[in-house]
């Protein structure tokens, strides 16, 4: 028997019906993938699953709370979610709530320190499958999503993302306090500190603190010259 690897979040997205057509399933096992989006290269089974990979590019559903865009309105209403404070699972640990029951299950393993998805190369290991994914490309040099106006690539859709700001001077997180903004949520992350006076990294040796971590990295090289 012929098994498939692909994983699903639930039940109900694994049941197919008996008269369903699979012949768009069954190109993700031969890598019948002859339809590409012209923005990132990315190979998709059928001409309905491009059009509604396109719309992630165009923007046609977006958010209007943030700069988040999806290739349906489904995808946006259960994005909204999170604005809406209206996030029906929650988890037993941190109290963190979340807009569906697969994304506790990922959550979870946060704190259990679970990693189900493992590299066969390195042996890395994983929370999500689609980190793995990513992961992969380190080995085999892929990198498939590529910049329209500078030819660069990258291994990950959101990495292309947030280089196509530098072209286009986007900047859509902002802070509340100062009104600065950033071109990524990360950067915007770091800068509310300055506001709190959060100080999260600590040095282990002389227990100076710092507002990110890569200045704690380079704070211990310090001590470790003077050792």
């Amino acid at each position: 028997m012929l098994s498939c690897a692909l994983f699903y979040t639930g039940e109900s997205s694994l049941e197919v019906e008996p008269e369903a057509d699979s012949s768009d399933h069954s190109r993700l096992h031969t890598r019948q993938n002859q339809y590409t989006c012209t923005q990132c290269e990315k190979r998709l089974p059928s001409e309905t699953a491009l059009r509604d990979h396109m719309n992630i590019h165009r923007g046609t559903y977006k958010c209007t709370e943030s700069d988040r865009s999806y290739g349906s309105k489904p995808h946006v209403a259960v994005h909204r979610q999170n604005h809406s404070g209206k996030n029906p699972t929650k988890c037993t640990v941190c109290g963190k709530r979340l807009t569906r029951s697969a994304s506790l299950v990922r959550h979870s393993r946060i704190h259990t320190g679970e990693k189900p998805f493992q590299c066969t190369v390195c042996g890395k290991r994983f929370i999500r499958s689609f980190d793995l994914v990513c992961h992969r490309r380190i080995h085999s040099g892929e990198k498939p999503f590529k910049c329209t106006v500078c030819g660069k690539r990258f291994t990950r859709s959101s990495g292309l993302a947030q280089h196509r700001r530098i072209h286009t001077g986007e900047r859509p997180f902002k802070c509340t306090v100062c009104g600065k903004r950033f071109t990524r949520s990360s950067y915007l992350v770091h800068h509310r500190r300055i506001h709190s006076g959060e100080r999260p990294y600590k040095c282990p040796v002389c227990n100076k603190e710092f507002i990110v971590s890569r200045a704690l990295r380079r704070h211990l090289y310090v001590h470790i010259k003077s050792a």
